[in-house]
């Protein structure tokens, strides 16, 4: 068995898609025998003071770690680069995890952000992780079509392995068929402009032309308010519930009709929501962007602009030998191969060949 360090600017109970993966992974490291310590700036087993940028924070210090196998998980590059210097120091392997580009959005915590602010914090990023990259022993990207469009990863591809995105298949289980469900359309995640919740919204005031269909829309965010403020004024029938327990998401999901991931952006690489409703039976329609697309395929739709999202609702809403369909074929995604066991092992796998075991 191995000694391993993960790195990762944040960990649960920080919410996000990076902190979730890495915690399922150290956790499931454990399971199978191997000695683990994560170090994070808050939440892990050794907690760093940082300099509290937003998204990506700025250790004050760093522990003294010792593993064979060093794994750092960026786009924050800052802990990656403490791992990168000690791994370098120890003649141990580093492995990189690329979750996704960076890119600054408008507005951060509900403050804008000027242009020349956002390029120039992208611009120190990128030469940040151009180095991480160039030095690192092996880069996983969770997804083939993310890392080939990526103006940074397809740099590097000669040492990219795939390794996706995973759910615990014990804890997201398959709710009703989808065919016999109502028509519950839903969208789970942080409620900022990126997201593309406006255009889920103005999609779902066509929809309710033609059929009594409910949005409801799970978590919180900057722009709640704005959202719900256009759903009352496309007199949308909406339902906001802010944020709620792991368990009542799991509840929506496992009796909605189908989930819904509007972002174009490509801050959204992958999209963990998407898999977890494909656990749940769920079908899921997402924008057709890199990474997100390849997942969302496996057990739904794929939309270029508003009137394809209104059209594939339509069709999951109206049909349902096609909901359940689709919600059979995302569950049998998930187990074949976007589960912590499958995922794990393939992860450990690697491991050892970067270590020489």
């Amino acid at each position: 068995m191995l000694k391993i360090a993960i790195s990762t600017p944040y960990y649960p109970p920080h919410i996000g898609g990076v902190e979730v993966h890495a915690k399922n992974l150290a956790e499931n490291l454990r399971r199978k025998g191997h000695d683990v310590v994560v170090v994070s700036s808050l939440g892990s087993d050794l907690v760093v003071k940082c300099l509290k940028i937003p998204y990506s924070p700025i250790p004050l210090n760093f522990p003294t770690v010792k593993a064979e196998v060093y794994h750092s998980h960026i786009p924050s590059p800052f802990f990656a680069r403490k791992f990168a210097e000690i791994a370098e120091k120890e003649r141990k392997p580093h492995v990189i995890t690329y979750h996704n580009d960076v890119l600054v959005p408008t507005k951060v915590n509900g403050y804008l952000v000027p242009f020349f602010v956002a390029r120039s914090i992208e611009k120190i990023n990128e030469s940040i992780v151009l180095k991480l990259l160039d030095k690192a022993d092996l880069i996983i990207a969770t997804t083939k079509s993310y890392a080939e469009t990526s103006p940074i990863l397809s740099k590097f591809m000669e040492k990219v392995k795939i390794v996706p995105n995973a759910v615990n298949l014990n804890e997201f289980k398959p709710g009703i068929d989808a065919g016999l469900r109502k028509p519950t359309v839903l969208y789970v995640g942080r409620l900022v402009a990126y997201k593309g919740v406006s255009m889920l919204i103005k999609a779902m005031a066509e929809v309710q032309k033609e059929i009594d269909a409910k949005l409801v829309v799970v978590g919180d965010g900057e722009d709640r308010a704005a959202f719900e403020k256009l759903a009352e004024r496309l007199k949308v029938k909406a339902i906001f519930t802010g944020k709620v327990s792991k368990q009542e998401v799991l509840n929506w999901m496992q009796k909605a009709r189908v989930l819904v991931l509007p972002s174009f952006s490509r801050l959204e690489a992958f999209g963990i929501v998407l898999i977890e409703a494909m656990a749940c039976s769920t079908p899921v329609i997402a924008a057709n962007t890199p990474g997100v697309s390849e997942v969302a395929l496996h057990g739904g739709f794929v939309f270029n602009d508003l009137p394809e999202l209104v059209e594939k609702i339509k069709e999951v809403l109206f049909k349902d030998t096609t909901a359940t369909k689709l919600g059979k074929l995302g569950r049998m995604a998930v187990e074949q191969k976007f589960n912590w066991e499958i995922v794990t092992n393939q992860i450990e796998q690697l491991y050892f060949e970067v270590a020489g075991v």
